[in-house]
């Protein structure tokens, strides 16, 4: 098996075609061979995809063949792993979740008991077992241990909401009037609960899945739902969660999209105004210049990314900090758990507005953005350009200390993507045209 199977989130795919049953009693076998502990006690959820099921019997069947004893925790936004494996003190979870990808697609993610995903060489070593087995990945053969055993995992769900409960204690929402789009994903029950118990008016959208309905035309990737359900209901703010709830994008009452840069503005404000922000911030290469520059007239120190959650984690571990997070709504506060959390997401936003009004946040001026992924036969060969190069350079001297040019591959797909940012959208535009021009291959 000479491909790589892990990626910045996961092993994931088409279910049943990539992410087979076979792949996943793989899995969990090597993942319970490599952990250190003598019989391996396994944390399962997964979000609300119809192959969520049929993966989870799978993975708990590798993981009981080769000794580890498996408990189901059901349907749970991923950050409840890492928290749960902190409050029962067990030594591994996976997720079954593809996040915001649509509903044929699934993945599995594993924490190891720090909370933290598994790290690159712990990936590395799972595949390397699963290589030395073939595809079939007979891990631990003759010589397994006892089999071990599967059980149901009750009052999971309580327990997560026990935890952002007491995390957000002192956050009274009586009277705010919130709408809640759930994605029909992992946060159907959770968020609209926790709200209330907060004290929110709560109008929930996208709570009833069907095992094929996760992300469809909803959720943080498709916000006309929320936005129209905020504008005709004259409700207060509105919350997009993704199919995993590990992120969320916001909509205030005028109906205006707040990303997940002016949320982490917001929230590092808030944070180091209450005395709970350690360090800076890390945010990806992707953030808005006005964050950077929000930032900056605040004295809060920024450190900059790779795109991917996974790289502000690295960043946030290794600094000491505490925030970090991506444009597109994954937020990590470290003081609460070492994952992006939609669900304590949003009420970090509102614990942040004191009672405010999101449509009056201040804490960035967002400047025109513009981001266009052009495809090239070979993506390396264009960054080759020596013309590129020379027109990145001379583009980000005209925009020295007013915005910013990024030009970069994609690290999958077979695309060039230019990113410009300009006081002006017309500057912005014809910047970016000026760029895709030379990207662009001739006809």
């Amino acid at each position: 098996m000479s491909r790589r199977l892990f990626g910045t989130d996961g092993v994931r795919g088409v279910a049943g075609e990539v992410l087979t049953a076979e792949l996943a009693l793989a899995l969990g076998r090597a993942v319970t061979v490599q952990s250190p502990a003598e019989r391996p006690q396994v944390l399962v959820i997964r979000d609300t995809r119809e192959s969520g099921e049929m993966l989870e019997s799978a993975l708990a069947a590798g993981i009981t063949s080769a000794g580890g004893d498996v408990l189901l925790g059901g349907v749970l936004p991923t950050p409840a792993a890492p928290l749960l494996l902190g409050r029962y003190g067990f030594d591994l979870a996976a997720v079954i979740s593809a996040s915001h990808n649509p509903y044929a697609d699934n993945g599995i993610k594993f924490f190891g008991s720090d909370g933290f995903k598994l790290s690159d060489a712990e990936e590395a070593t799972i595949e390397t077992l699963l290589a030395e087995q073939g595809d079939e990945a007979r891990v631990g053969g003759s010589g397994s241990p006892a089999i071990g055993r599967v059980r149901q995992l009750h009052g999971t769900l309580e327990d997560y909401l026990r935890e952002l409960h007491t995390r957000f204690s002192a956050l009274d929402l009586t009277g705010v009037d919130v709408v809640l789009d759930c994605a029909h994903g992992a946060t159907y029950q959770a968020a609209p609960e926790i709200f209330r118990r907060l004290g929110a008016t709560v109008t929930v959208l996208a709570d009833e899945p069907d095992g094929r309905n996760i992300n469809a035309g909803c959720g943080s990737t498709h916000l006309d739902l929320v936005i129209q359900a905020v504008r005709e209901g004259s409700h207060d703010v509105g919350f997009a969660f993704d199919g995993d709830g590990d992120r969320v994008l916001a909509v205030d009452r005028h109906g205006v999209v707040v990303d997940g840069d002016e949320l982490i503005a917001l929230a590092a404000l808030s944070l180091r105004e209450r005395g709970r922000l350690t360090g800076g911030v890390a945010v990806t290469v992707m953030t808005n210049y006005g964050f950077h520059a929000g930032m900056r007239e605040a004295g809060v120190e920024v450190a900059i990314t790779a795109v991917g959650d996974r790289y502000v984690l690295e960043e946030l571990r290794g600094r000491g900090w505490s925030l970090g997070g991506e444009q597109s709504g994954h937020i990590i506060d470290m003081g609460f758990v070492p994952s992006g959390d939609g669900i304590a997401s949003a009420l970090l936003t509102l614990e942040a507005l004191s009672g405010g009004d999101l449509a009056d946040r201040a804490a960035m001026e967002k400047i025109p953005q513009r981001l266009v992924n052009v495809p090239v036969a070979d993506r390396d060969a264009a960054m080759d350009s020596a013309e590129l190069a020379a027109a990145v350079a001379r583009e980000s001297e005209g925009l020295e200390g007013r915005g910013r040019v990024l030009v970069r591959p994609s690290g999958t797909e077979q695309l060039v993507r230019v990113m410009v940012e300009a006081p002006t959208q017309d500057e912005t535009d014809a910047i970016c045209e000026r760029l895709v021009a030379i990207v662009r291959p001739p006809a």
